[in-house]
């Protein structure tokens, strides 16, 4: 995955939105016996802040349709100066990207966090520190932010959706309905092989999610429904991220297995490779469970939202995915 071209692809970069407390401890295995809390929906009134953990962005980037975006919901959006910073690759150093985070977390005003910006940096915040609320909270975002959504569901937290706060109205509507408690459709995809399965959802960059494994940031999958997105990605280098998927052994118990938009450039395929469909068939439709196909996430549009933990099932036969109520 590209770190400069998967920022333009993103149609202006990934977006998280989180609700949260006080500090809590850092990622942390939980037992899955144990039900997670939910949460409070946003409601109008709700204040967020943008906050960038990732790669520098323009510093002539507009906001303004963001900001009218949570404005027609009733929430207001803060756009500090602190976004448009630059530290090498990155918008700040990795301690003062982390600090931002946890000062949101600590400021009882504040409502969530919208992240944004893109290419590389979550993991490292990460690395550095960061420490999750005890409480769960709501957390909008994809792409390179999506190390944090897995980090969030790991620590046991409901409440990390992906998904952007950018892109076509319907988009959008769909995560304003998951962010306020209210029901979506099915995504529609194409089955593949296998039945149905139930299980909770774990929904993450292919790339981002790779260079995770073995980290106390990686979630379990056993009984998950896995969805998988990536871009900028030649079907050859899935291939070598999906063997080490296999071959780490984090794919067993998995319940289902789901593949969004897969995007890379014509020419990275030869005559007589696997084609993308091919490879990702091959790699992922002998684990003897439900296989679909095509969903409509991930870089691109429309990138419908789906939420990290929530109980769903997958339908290969039909081809759809279903949130449970």
């Amino acid at each position: 995955m590209r770190r400069r071209s998967l920022l333009a692809l993103s149609a202006g970069w990934s977006f998280g939105v989180s609700l949260f407390g006080g500090l809590g401890v850092k990622a942390r295995s939980i037992s899955r016996s144990r039900q997670p809390r939910a949460l409070a929906p946003l409601r109008r009134g709700s204040r967020l802040r943008a906050i960038n953990p990732g790669t520098w962005i323009d510093p002539e980037t507009d906001f303004t349709p963001l900001t009218q975006r949570c404005e027609a919901q009733g929430w207001s959006l803060e756009i500090p100066e602190s976004i448009r910073g630059q530290w090498q690759w990155f918008s700040a150093t990795d301690e003062e990207r982390r600090a931002s985070i946890e000062e949101a977390w600590n400021d009882p005003t504040l409502d969530g966090i919208i992240y944004v910006g893109g290419g590389w940096g979550a993991a490292r915040v990460l690395e550095s520190g960061l420490k999750f609320p005890e409480r769960p909270f709501w957390s909008l975002g994809f792409s390179d932010s999506s190390a944090l959504l897995l980090a969030q569901w790991q620590a046991g937290l409901l409440g990390a959706i992906h998904g952007s706060a950018w892109g076509v109205d319907d988009q959008w509507q769909r995560t304003v309905d998951l962010l306020s408690g209210q029901p979506t459709n099915p995504l529609q995809g194409r089955g593949i092989r296998g039945r149905k399965a139930n299980g909770r959802l774990v929904v993450t960059n292919l790339t981002v999610a790779t260079h995770l494994i073995g980290t106390p940031w990686f979630p379990s999958l056993r009984g998950a429904i896995l969805v998988l997105e990536d871009v900028g990605e030649a079907p050859y280098r899935v291939d070598r991220m999906l063997t080490q998927w296999r071959s780490s052994g984090v794919l067993e118990g998995v319940s289902g297995v789901a593949c969004g938009r897969f995007s890379w450039k014509e020419d990275d395929i030869l005559p007589g490779d696997f084609s993308m469909a091919d490879i990702l068939e091959e790699r992922l439709g002998d684990l003897g469970v439900p296989l679909v196909m095509d969903l409509l996430l991930g870089h691109g549009r429309p990138n419908l939202s789906l939420p990290l933990g929530r109980e769903a099932t997958l339908d290969a036969q039909s081809g759809q995915l279903k949130l449970h109520n």
